[in-house]
């Protein structure tokens, strides 16, 4: 890989689509995909993340469009992709079977893998399955569902975010908080949108407002709106509580399966939600990964030096072939 720096810190402008559709995965899912940029420039498949959050347009913007031929779709369960917030059919290796299906539908070789936070996990877990179809990885936000990263975002952020916490936890019985996963999980899964709802916006505003180095009113009210939090909060419960459908600590375990793939790892040095000893622990797995932490940033994609850093990222790595 090319490592001469590349100085283009900004977004690209908005791109529309050139190809969009639906595919049909099975009797109950449909999922949502798109195509943007050049038809015949090299592939790069975005994982967005939650799981459950969906993909957004301005995520097309962190790749050349004259470069790079951009696929973004939506998990089984999120964004666009039907039915929203469905958990039947829904795991983890469902998850990449999907990948490969849209990659085989496109009829792409190879592409370049660009996932953030939860499309971390996920881009980890579809390159282990499935390295030969893979030419790099551009990861942020190192989430690698460990227990300990879990009780984390479920408990330890109050040392960080206690106002959130507090808000996170009103709205379950304090008979109910020694397990807020199965408390929330028993909410979310419920049919009545009167009671699925509320949780699932509580449970979205928490991970909203601990996302960013400094408050966010926008993220936190992204966060909230109903297709998101829908999507991210039953999701994100529902594999929490299978421990991601995956063996413990597969996803290193397996990294020797990607090691000889070029990668870069970008992690805000104050990711409250994702901390950064999942990225060091990566790091230490995958040394001849580039491993790049920012000083002054948090969770989210879109903090200043993290949008910087991918799209650098995206520009290095115009070196790479598909072919």
């Amino acid at each position: 890989m090319d490592t001469t720096p590349a100085f283009r810190e900004e977004l690209y402008p908005p791109i529309e689509p050139f190809r969009s559709g639906r595919l049909v995965l099975d009797d109950i899912h449909t999922m949502y995909w798109e195509q943007s940029g050049n038809p015949h420039g090299v592939p790069v498949v975005f994982l967005h993340g939650g799981p459950g959050a969906g993909s957004a347009p301005n995520h097309r913007r962190f790749f050349d469009p004259a470069h790079y031929n951009i696929v973004i779709f939506d998990q089984r369960g999120a964004g666009r992709s039907t039915p929203l917030g469905e958990l039947r059919e829904n795991t983890t290796p469902l998850l990449i079977a999907d990948i490969e299906t849209l990659r085989q539908h496109l009829g792409i070789a190879r592409w370049l893998v660009f996932g953030g936070s939860w499309g971390s996990t996920l881009a980890l877990a579809y390159g282990e399955a499935h390295p030969q179809h893979c030419i790099g990885f551009v990861l942020r936000g190192i989430f690698l569902c460990r227990k300990s990263e879990i009780d984390w975002f479920l408990y330890g952020l109050q040392n960080i975010f206690p106002e959130a916490w507090q808000a996170f936890t009103r709205m379950i019985p304090e008979t109910e908080r020694g397990d807020l996963l199965t408390a929330y999980h028993q909410r979310l899964i419920d049919p009545d949108p009167a009671v699925h709802m509320p949780a699932a916006r509580a449970w979205s505003s928490y991970e909203g407002s601990c996302s960013t180095l400094l408050p966010s009113p926008d993220t936190v009210a992204y966060f909230a709106s109903d297709v998101v939090a829908l999507g991210l909060a039953r999701m994100e419960a529902h594999y929490f509580k299978h421990d991601i459908f995956l063996p413990v600590n597969s996803l290193l375990d397996n990294v020797p399966r990607i090691r000889d793939k070029p990668a870069v790892i970008i992690q805000g040095r104050y990711d409250a939600v994702c901390p950064a000893v999942s990225a060091h622990d990566l790091h230490c797995a995958w040394p001849e990964a580039e491993y790049i932490v920012v000083p002054a940033a948090g969770h989210a994609a879109w903090e200043p030096g993290i949008c910087a850093e991918l799209v650098r990222a995206t520009e290095r790595f115009k070196s790479l072939s598909a072919n």
